[in-house]
């Protein structure tokens, strides 16, 4: 029996870590800045299992019953944490509150565990070998969660259906610790009953888990949803009104089919049809094949490298018929090649050379992105571009978050190049801004592919020019231990957001 109630405490820890790792990642999800909504989740959560750690003391009697009446109620809560955030993620006003309720109540639940574990352990090993004993099988578990949940969790479960899978562990230690003690517990039929009825609850979440995000999902888009996905990086999303097809990242609208082309016109032209020496192109982000799509338009262009974090993103857009139409099949052309691999890292041991990168990340919401806006990133993209090479960044919205931009100018002028700003008008956006570096001057082009349906001449001398109210009112440089722009992106569009 004692070994039996060791497990359990290796168990119970690594339920109590994979709750407290969906928590974080669901609220960087829904909210952005995954190291503000990790490092809020992770303090509640510690501070809740302190609470729960200190009422285990005035728990004398009973304690076999009490410790699976916990463990029944960990199940059913955390189990169903991470369906009940996304599915009132827009029903509720103070999401905040609610997520910190949750995560508040399942740490202290989680905080009772291990003293009432080990009270119960107390007759059965001395004090020395039950504290070495319980904490390294405690310790263990939080191990083996922390590897499996970025491993195999998120990627082939996802966050919802992890929940109910370890809601269900927590259920059958409440099972196992009932038949371990079945002749000092009362009312065993009732235990039995309750845990089939919390099990049986958790079963049917888990098989239905994907309807249920989906259902969650419907609520906060106006449009169909056609398809959706979590991959170790992200949630994506694509919403298809019959005109107008949609891609979303983690909440977050990427790109509008109706006029998408003038982003990835305005993102790639000015710089492309100005470059005199133009053969070798890198394309870094933009998974979804639209930018390679227009650089295609070039014929001088003999390569295109295309660096993607995340592979499910750019098989999406390379085998599904209705998302490769959008980029026109660029992701299958024979100049085409595709890396998987974090931007930052493989730039570090890149030796390859290129004319021109066309820089195409989300906008730098959280810490993980804003790496790729810093100056130590510029710096290191400049070592791979030829003597006359030139970048261009998608910057975000002069207009909505205009020190963001900004930040971004002078982030790129920090790490020595010339800077040209401009934004372009896309009316899924708004106002939007890019930035071209160059290494030598540069001379706006006279001449761009036929066919363009936005970009010439004309309309990128017009995006030159920043009205009074996209200046900026401060200027910083985005480094690596200050991550400034996300400070402030997230500041300048939650005002927007608020006020909204």
């Amino acid at each position: 029996m004692t070994y039996a109630l060791l497990i359990t405490a290796f168990v119970i820890s690594t339920c109590g870590l994979v709750y407290e790792l969906i928590a974080g990642t669901v609220a960087s999800y829904l909210l952005g800045d995954s190291v503000t909504q990790f490092s809020t989740v992770i303090g509640v959560y510690l501070f809740s299992m302190g609470i729960g750690s200190f009422l285990s003391k005035y728990i004398k009697k009973n304690l076999v019953l009490t410790f699976i009446r916990v463990e029944l109620l960990v199940g059913a809560v955390g189990g169903s944490s991470a369906a009940l955030l996304f599915l009132l993620f827009n029903q509720v006003e103070s999401f905040r509150v609610l997520l910190y309720c949750i995560v508040a109540v399942i740490g202290i639940l989680i905080g009772l565990e291990i003293p009432l574990l080990m009270r119960i352990l107390k007759e059965r090993l001395d004090f020395t070998e039950l504290v070495s004993k319980v904490f390294t099988f405690d310790y263990v578990g939080a191990l083996i969660a922390s590897l499996l949940f970025p491993l195999v969790l998120v990627p082939h479960l996802g966050l919802v259906r992890s929940s109910f899978l370890f809601g269900l562990l927590n259920t059958m230690v409440a099972v196992w610790t009932i038949r371990l003690f079945k002749s000092e517990l009362p009312w065993l039929s009732l235990l039995y009953s309750f845990a089939i009825a919390v099990a049986g609850v958790l079963v049917c979440g888990f098989v239905f888990s994907e309807q249920l995000t989906s259902w969650a999902e419907s609520t906060a888009y106006p449009d169909p949803i056609i398809l959706s996905t979590s991959t170790p990086y992200q949630r994506i999303l694509i919403t298809n009104s019959g005109k107008d097809i949609r891609l979303f990242l983690n909440g977050n609208l990427q790109f509008s089919s109706r006029d998408e082309y003038r982003y990835h016109e305005a993102l790639v032209h000015p710089v492309t049809a100005a470059m005199h020496s133009l053969h070798n192109v890198l394309v870094l982000g933009g998974g979804d094949g639209m930018a390679v799509r227009e650089l295609l338009k070039y014929p001088s262009i003999k390569s295109i490298v295309l660096v993607d974090l995340d592979r499910k993103m750019t098989n999406m857009f390379k085998e599904q018929a209705l998302l490769s139409r959008l980029n026109n099949r660029s992701l299958s052309a024979s100049r085409v090649s595709i890396i998987t691999d974090d931007a930052f890292v493989w730039l570090r041991r890149c030796t390859q050379r290129f004319d021109l990168a066309i820089v195409d990340f989300p906008d730098p919401s959280n810490f993980s992105l804003g790496k790729l806006y810093s100056q130590t990133f510029y710096k290191t993209l400049k070592t791979v571009l030829n003597r006359d090479g030139a970048v261009v960044v998608q910057s975000t919205s002069p207009y909505y978050a205009k020190n963001s931009y900004w930040c971004v100018v002078d982030t790129l002028k920090s790490a020595g190049f010339q800077t040209l700003p401009y934004h372009a008008y896309v009316p899924s956006f708004g106002d939007w801004g890019y930035v071209i570096g160059t290494l030598s001057t540069f001379t706006p082009a006279s001449q761009y592919p036929p066919g363009l349906r936005y970009v010439n001449s004309a309309t990128f001398a017009q995006m030159l020019t920043f009205a009074p109210d996209m200046l900026p009112t401060t200027h910083v440089v985005n480094r690596l231990n200050n991550q400034a722009l996300v400070h402030l992106f997230e500041s300048e569009w939650g005002e927007y957001a608020e006020a909204h």
